[in-house]
């Protein structure tokens, strides 16, 4: 009967989890090649990771701002149509920042894979 050593059996529980990574790294390769972007989501993310990202936080600050303007000079249907910009200002921040980290297609090269 052969006894393994803490050596052999730590050897043994990182081979299993190399296989297991191998195994997720060809299913996640397969999948994202299944889901690849077109064109025109490429061109669009292209442009939009130009853009600085703390240009869409000054963007909403300034609707807050005029919001708040416009809301003192008692014209609130105006107020309440620039304040309700401020919100998808934010989403499109948040839009550029994933662009720019993880991009969307996966299969890609210039892009980087996030597991």
């Amino acid at each position: 009967m052969s006894v393994k050593t803490p050596f052999k059996k730590m050897k043994a529980f990182q081979m299993q989890e190399n296989r297991i990574e191998d195994k997720k790294r060809h299913t996640n390769t397969a999948e994202a090649e299944r889901h690849s972007e077109g064109a025109l989501a490429k061109a669009i993310e292209e442009q939009t990771a130009k853009l600085p990202s703390d240009m869409f936080l000054w963007a909403a600050g300034g609707a807050i701002l005029c919001s708040f303007a416009l809301k003192t000079a008692r014209r609130d249907h105006q107020s309440l149509f620039v304040g309700q910009w401020v919100a998808p200002f934010l989403i499109l921040g948040l839009y550029n920042k994933l662009v720019k980290v993880a991009g969307s297609d996966r299969v890609s090269g210039s892009n980087r894979v996030l597991n």
